[in-house]
């Protein structure tokens, strides 16, 4: 960029800001960095109230990105495919994890939440995570399309280890 005079990026960068307090009254209780750590809160606080009325997931476009995108036997890339699926449908989160055991947080933070298991009666949108194991250390995520279980391929059951000792988590979108 050219300009027409000297430019200190501090300035823009990282701008200083000055409060001058002027009372009359020396026993002022005011203080100016409480203030400022109570205002940066509060803009905190409506940032994530915005950010989660932000984060309505269309449960739709979600089951339809898994089936487009799923195969016939997996690729070993669950956890991709559902945030893919997620991010699609609407869902926004700044970060996520890679393993598919661990995102019961992420989905908990985007609207979710966590209930027992309901393998007998599952709801389009459901997602299951399978936690890790001893045989299986990133574990395992999939979708529910309303017809079926997909993750990165098109399950035959959600009971994909055939492992009696695996444990689950069981997650449905608050209405």
């Amino acid at each position: 960029m050219i300009y027409d005079h000297n430019v200190d990026m501090n300035e823009y960068v990282n701008p200083t800001v000055h409060i001058q307090v002027q009372s009359g009254n020396q026993h002022n209780s005011f203080q100016p960095e409480q203030f400022l750590r109570n205002q940066s809160l509060e803009s905190f606080k409506n940032k994530t109230e915005t950010f989660k009325e932000e984060s309505l997931i269309n449960i739709e476009k979600f089951t339809q990105k898994l089936v487009s995108m799923s195969r016939n036997t997996s690729a070993h890339r669950c956890a991709k495919y559902v945030r893919i699926a997620l991010e699609s449908a609407g869902a926004r989160f700044s970060d996520h994890p890679i393993a598919a055991s661990d995102w019961g947080g992420t989905l908990t933070s985007i609207g979710y939440k966590q209930i027992q298991p309901s393998f007998d009666n599952p709801q389009e949108g459901d997602i299951y995570i399978i936690n890790k194991s001893y045989r299986h250390r990133y574990g395992h995520i999939a979708g529910f399309t309303g017809s079926q279980w997909v993750s990165d391929y098109r399950q035959r059951s959600y009971d994909v280890y055939k492992d009696p000792n695996v444990t689950y988590e069981y997650y449905r979108l608050n209405s």
